[in-house]
């Protein structure tokens, strides 16, 4: 049934029992979609939902691999694309995406009615699994919901950490499995089962707690925290503890991090520097900057801009 041990994430227990359930009854939505913070596990949750649902029709033992490499014939994986040279590129044919604006365009979903339309080859059912469905452009959307609304033999599976994204149409045509953040204990339990302190190469100002409370429940995203904060340069990290007043310092952080640092190295450094400075002046305007700052990053709008107009923002509001 569904296990997840081995790759090394909590199990959302609720979750586990419900998917295990609609596994014994047979009786299958449709369409899912799985929905909660980034890194709670939804992937990995999907694929062994997935394949079990297999497992019912093939007796296959390499199912599971098939599924992750995208090469099993009753399988279709839709994930965000970006545009290089011209060209068309999923997400996993290159690392090189991170810095790239990322969609869900409407050939890949017309892709969805050509596979549907072909008879089951081992399985019973056909299965689609859509990553980041708060991706899908508006096009998208609505030929998505078109597929739903035909009669299929097919399963669709949503994965998405921004629910309030999608549609209410494609929302009310299926089945919502929620999956919660854990607990500030639980991921706490986490760290310290899992990783080794000689790993995590933090210093003496770091407390592990400030990792945990920036993950926002999510144990990938401690995972993914302490990779980025050990790559993060010292300049940056001696500027993380209080909001700085200096405007000329503002200008000059500001233009490191946008040249040394990734996209999602700048979301998480937002994420650490929001919880920090919530902690320090509980003030409620600095949190709101910080929030729009990460929708400005993630939209790649002018980061270092930003930056610079969000901190000064801080500056002020911190006086």
């Amino acid at each position: 049934m569904i296990n997840l041990k081995n790759d090394n994430l909590l199990i959302n227990q609720e979750v586990k029992e419900n998917l295990e359930n609609i596994l014994i009854r047979k009786v299958f939505s449709n369409g899912y979609i799985f929905y909660g913070p980034e890194g709670i596990g939804k992937k990995q949750t999907a694929i062994q939902f997935i394949k079990e649902i297999f497992n019912q029709y093939s007796n296959h033992s390499n199912i599971e691999d098939k599924i992750k490499n995208n090469n099993y014939p009753d399988f279709l994986l839709i994930e965000p694309t970006y545009f290089l040279k011209g060209n068309i590129i999923n997400r996993s044919e290159t690392e090189s995406s991170k810095n790239k604006k990322e969609t869900i365009r409407i050939e890949q979903i017309r892709k969805i009615k050509t596979f549907l339309s072909q008879k089951s080859i081992e399985s019973g059912k056909k299965i689609v699994l859509i990553v980041d469905a708060e991706l899908l452009n508006e096009a998208a959307s609505n030929c998505l919901l078109k597929t739903l609304e035909e009669p299929t033999n097919g399963i669709f599976i949503l994965l998405t950490s921004r629910l309030s994204s999608l549609l209410d149409t494609i929302k009310s045509r299926c089945q919502l499995i929620r999956f919660k953040s854990f607990s500030y204990k639980q991921l706490e339990i986490f760290v310290k089962n899992n990783l080794d302190s000689s790993i995590l190469n933090i210093k003496e100002e770091l407390k592990i707690k400030d990792l945990i409370n920036s993950a926002n429940g999510s144990p990938g995203k401690i995972l993914n925290n302490i990779k980025i904060w050990n790559e993060l340069p010292n300049e940056i990290k001696d500027n993380l503890e209080y909001p700085i007043s200096d405007n000329l310092e503002i200008l000059k952080i500001s233009k490191i991090i946008t040249e040394k640092l990734e996209i999602d190295q700048q979301v998480f450094l937002i994420n650490f520097i929001q919880k920090k400075y919530w902690e320090k002046t509980k003030n409620k305007s600095i949190v709101k900057t910080l929030e729009t700052l990460k929708i400005h990053i993630r939209g790649f709008i002018q980061p270092r801009l930003a930056w610079e107009v969000a901190l000064l923002k801080v500056a002020l509001d911190d006086l």
